[in-house]
């Protein structure tokens, strides 16, 4: 078994099998009251924090919210800054379930592929909030304000686009893609085509930026494949 870590998650690849396994950060299993309301604070602070942005998230506005003590809620995270962490790490670990894990299901190369995208498509137009997508929103509000909630940020953005191009090379490994493919350069395409699906639907209101963005992908994924005359 060959394992891959990176930042804030941990990558399973099993040489094999046909199958990879992409583990949570932390299980919620069994929880105590304290957890329970722990998880629910968190779950409500991730609902709003894309409508009034993380810097707007307060323990005040999430204990009146939510009828809890403000004491009660500073116990559980200590200040603002750890809170806003812990809502971009529950974030990320939704991110993880909905889309990584069920993708990593599928055969490598363009099934394993394509399923990203897809589901990453689903999930940013299920976004309803104002906001849309809370780490589109986050990296706005905080690309120049250096500090712990950046830096984690930085360090969850960076290993989705890390995991994207592990995909890819695991579908290089496999032959599924040309072999001179650069995985690196596919993640930072592939990122580029969202962040303008979100520009387009949400700024815009574009009517057709999903069409524009299957098309992207479309065009990405034909220049991966293998040709006749090469590999």
């Amino acid at each position: 078994m060959e394992n891959w870590k990176s930042g804030s998650f941990y990558f399973v690849l099993k040489k094999n099998e046909r199958s990879c396994y992409f583990l949570a950060m932390e299980a919620r299993r069994n929880l105590s009251k304290g957890d329970a309301t722990r998880s629910a604070i968190l779950n409500h602070a991730v609902s709003i924090a894309s409508q009034i942005g993380l810097s707007g998230i307060s323990i005040g506005r999430l204990a009146d919210d939510l009828r809890l003590s403000k004491s009660g809620v500073f116990a559980h995270f200590h200040s603002k800054e750890a809170l806003q962490v812990h809502v971009l790490e529950t974030a990320a670990e939704r991110f993880v379930e909905e889309i990584v894990r069920p993708a990593l299901s599928e055969a490598r190369g363009e099934p394993r592929v394509r399923a990203l995208f897809e589901r990453w498509l689903r999930w940013a137009r299920s976004q309803r909030t104002p906001g849309g997508c809370l780490f589109v929103a986050a990296s706005v509000e905080f690309d120049d304000q250096p500090g712990p909630v950046r830096d984690k940020l930085v360090s969850l953005q960076r290993d989705w686009l890390s995991v994207m191009a592990k995909v890819v090379e695991s579908g290089i490994a496999e032959k599924a893609f040309r072999a001179d493919l650069d995985a690196e350069q596919f993640a930072h395409d592939l990122y580029s085509i969202m962040l303008g699906y979100h520009h387009a639907s949400r700024l815009l209101k574009d009517a057709r930026a999903e069409e524009h963005a299957h098309a992207a992908f479309d065009n990405l994924l034909a220049a991966c494949r293998k040709t006749r005359n090469r590999d």
